[in-house]
């Protein structure tokens, strides 16, 4: 297989990874009913069945959610019940933050934004921005990370410059409708604290490997959602000191 097309670096492929490598390990998740999962993040039943539709909330079984997917919700939300943006508005509220145009939106709508973003704490913003993508996590072998870099857009690079690197990790944005090719094809396993995650989007692939180059908010907001205390304090600063510049 070769470069994908918004690899930011080139590894040679292994061919005989899918066949060689099985993968056999089952998760063991930490699981909440969906009546003690309503009552963490402060709403009905029926939303906790909404939020596992829409992929916010990881399915176990019938009747059940996988708690660690309960944890980050809260994370992101900070406890608070923030609407989110449109998945557009989101990638334009990355787009302006980061430099960059935000041609998909109407001028009112940009306008509307960039105000709104003036206004925006560190909290507001990540909260509001967290239908950008559905995060899927999963597992696999560490020689795949640069075979799933290659056909997705990484955030990698600003990761390290915000001081932080786990080369045996990914952290990446695919698109919606090939998430399910890449997954196969490298070989990964759903796992709910699996290092490697997948941040699907329908949003156009260009203007996200464009906002990925552009400076570190995307990397940051991602960041910023993670159960780490040293990522998300990474995240936090990074975003604030956009905010500051924006607001500026």
């Amino acid at each position: 297989m070769g470069c994908g097309l918004y690899a930011e670096r080139c590894e040679p492929p292994e061919d005989d990874l899918i066949d060689n490598f099985a993968y056999a390990k089952l998760s063991v998740m930490a699981m909440l009913g969906v009546s003690e999962a309503a009552g963490r993040l402060g709403v009905s039943t029926r939303q906790v069945q909404h939020l596992v539709a829409s992929g916010e909330l990881g399915h176990v079984a019938r009747g059940y959610v996988d708690a660690t997917s309960v944890d980050r919700l809260l994370a992101v939300r900070r406890g608070g019940r923030t609407r989110a943006w449109s998945e557009a508005t989101a990638w334009g509220a990355v787009a302006l933050l980061s430099g960059m145009d935000a041609s998909w939106l109407g001028e009112s709508q940009r306008s509307r934004l960039r105000r709104r973003l003036r206004e925006s704490s560190i909290e507001e913003l990540v909260a509001r921005a967290r239908d950008r993508a559905v995060v899927q996590r999963y597992a696999g072998h560490p020689s795949a990370v640069g075979r799933v870099r290659a056909a997705t857009v990484s955030t990698h690079l600003a990761a390290r410059r915000l001081g932080l690197a786990d080369f045996n990790a990914l952290d990446a944005y695919v698109a919606a409708d090939a998430i399910d090719e890449v997954v196969r094809s490298r070989g990964l396993v759903a796992d709910a604290v699996g290092s490697f995650t997948l941040r699907a989007t329908t949003m156009d692939m260009e203007v996200v490997a464009n906002a990925a180059r552009a400076g570190d908010v995307l990397a940051a907001l991602d960041l910023a959602e993670s159960l780490d205390v040293r990522e998300r304090s990474a995240g936090a600063r990074a975003l604030e000191q956009a905010l500051a510049g924006f607001h500026g």
